[in-house]
């Protein structure tokens, strides 16, 4: 396989980012954040007491001490209102793609990327709990919830399909597919994890759940995505040749550890 030599970039930042900018800037988006979430809560709590259908935008920002065109500022439609942190977080998941080390496998890069969306709900368990039950109720919430995700899968499709050569596509060649693919199974790792947790009454530590899901994804798909990357002219991270029986292993000091011990484990299940 060949890849593009991914260079590092600095993270993009936008005005919906509360941690980028100016403190003039940090201090509005917090503020747009702060409002988006008031409104948030409104609607949440209305949907709960009066039902998603009979409750109205009107009452959403009225519960939420503000006018109907300060609602509209923030959100879309009343379903919009109970994902109030999604736009951030798209944002902060760039980033991270944004900001990869230059030799980080580039799966290892999504899988990054994507923890930023589980944060965001284990930020606030019980309101992502209450949100959860809360879509599963309403079909227009869940078409809603399915819509962002989305977001995250096309955003992680676009990076691991940028690190494949174009030029080098050929019949027969399975790279963008692959890619694809890989991207898709990080994300439902991800959602699997989410959803076991929240049905659990968010207990237990998640992130180490997630972590584990990751790994059965490397597994999966990690001999592709990535496997030998090299920089322009240089040499893979990591790499392994046999000798009788003896397996050697060269890698580059500044090669990942866990793309390493991937490329080992690779070659001993192809030894066997």
């Amino acid at each position: 396989m060949q890849y593009r030599p991914h260079m590092s970039q600095p993270a993009r930042t936008q005005p919906t980012d509360p941690d980028a900018g100016t403190p003039g800037t940090r201090r509005a988006a917090a503020q747009r954040l702060k409002m988006r979430r008031e409104l948030s809560s409104a609607a949440m709590e209305l949907f709960a007491t009066k039902g998603y259908e009979a409750t109205t935008v009107d009452e959403i920002a009225a519960a939420a001490g503000v006018a109907r065109r300060t609602f509209f500022r923030h959100f879309r439609s009343k379903e919009e209102a109970i994902f109030p942190d999604h736009d951030d977080t798209l944002v902060r998941a760039e980033a991270v793609l944004d900001a990869a080390p230059p030799h980080e496998n580039p799966l290892d890069t999504v899988c990054r990327g994507i923890k930023e969306v589980m944060r965001m709900y284990a930020a606030s368990p019980a309101v992502s709990v209450a949100r959860y039950r809360l879509t599963r109720e309403v079909p227009t919430l869940r078409e809603a919830e399915i819509a962002s995700v989305a977001r995250y899968e096309r955003l992680f499709t676009r990076y691991l399909l940028g690190h494949f050569d174009e030029g080098a596509h050929r019949e027969g060649d399975d790279d963008p597919l692959l890619a694809e693919v890989a991207a898709s199974a990080v994300v439902t790792a991800h959602n699997h994890v989410l959803r076991r947790w929240l049905r659990a009454g968010a207990e237990g530590d998640v992130e180490a759940q997630l972590d584990h899901a990751f790994e059965i994804v490397r597994e999966t798909f990690g001999a592709g995505i990535g496997a030998g990357r090299t920089e322009a002219g240089g040499q893979p991270p990591a790499s392994v040749s046999r000798e009788g029986e003896v397996l050697v292993a060269v890698a580059r000091t500044d090669a990942p550890l866990d793309e390493v011990m991937r490329t080992i484990r690779k070659a001993i299940k192809e030894r066997k």
